[in-house]
């Protein structure tokens, strides 16, 4: 039987995630997750590729504020604005979309960690972020700023066979998923099309391609050539190194760890 393991929030792009037992589903993602960013003054977006001292940052969500906190660092209560005048920012291929910015009280608490000038915004509220229309589902499809689809799933077998060909195995976070299930073959969410998770469909669109972000080690910052090398070896697929699956929520719903993964295509 296949069964969510793990639930795992961003709520700001790059940060730390954290687990939870249950979250609502919306057909942007988790509710709240991946909503916020950083940004330079000119409004483009920041990852740990090139700073990967986000890392150790950990956003976490209280009421309708978010506290910044990380190690030897006094902690900073955010609270979380939606609405306003915009200002625009981009991230990949979406230029102009409008986000909010939430002050310079978090402005200086990111700019001091990471030791250059930087803003942290939120997604407006009602703007729409289309997901690439060669993989939507529905011409409204969207996601907030994550990378390029709502929800990223990567099963616990998946993880263990790729451990099974490593020197030292490597935590579920360097793939940073938001959907962790187990009770599956190896790589099995390849194959998945649609899945339902108590009263939400998840269209699975595509496999999600891996970056440097994998190599950096969120405890100690320290980069390797892990695990992209054994990666390369048996999961290459045009030019690309694949782990894990992109979906698209279909519709709203609560999910709370334990339940049941019906596999409907």
């Amino acid at each position: 039987m296949i069964q969510l393991a793990s639930l795992i929030y961003y709520p700001i792009k790059a940060c730390r995630g954290f687990e939870v037992t249950a979250a609502q589903v919306t057909r942007m993602g988790l509710a709240r997750d991946r909503r916020m960013m950083v940004v330079t003054p000119q409004g483009k977006f920041l990852t740990q590729r090139e700073h990967p001292r986000f890392a150790l940052v950990t956003p976490t969500l209280e009421d309708d504020s978010v506290i910044l906190s990380a190690p030897n660092f006094d902690s900073l209560r955010v609270p979380i604005r939606s609405s306003g005048a915009p200002v625009a920012v981009d991230i990949w291929n979406s230029k102009n979309v409008d986000a909010i910015d939430q002050g310079d009280e978090a402005a200086q608490w990111f700019s001091d960690w990471l030791r250059l000038s930087v803003r942290l915004v939120h997604i407006a509220d009602g703007f729409i972020r289309n997901v690439n229309e060669n993989y939507a589902v529905r011409a409204d499809d969207h996601t907030g700023f994550a990378d390029g689809y709502p929800i990223l799933l990567v099963s616990e077998e998946s993880l263990a066979d790729l451990n099974s060909r490593l020197d030292i195995p490597l935590p579920m976070n360097r793939f940073r998923p938001n959907l962790v299930v187990r009770g599956c073959d190896p790589f099995a969410e390849d194959t998945w099309k649609r899945i339902r998770i108590g009263g939400v469909t998840l269209a699975l669109v595509k496999p999600c391609g891996r970056c440097l972000v994998t190599t950096i080690d969120k405890e100690t910052l320290e980069k390797s050539k892990e695990p992209l090398k054994t990666l390369t070896t048996f999961r290459k697929r045009n030019g690309k190194v694949m782990f894990g699956q992109n979906g698209i929520p279909l519709g709203d719903a609560r999910l709370e760890v334990g339940m049941n993964v019906d596999v409907l295509s």
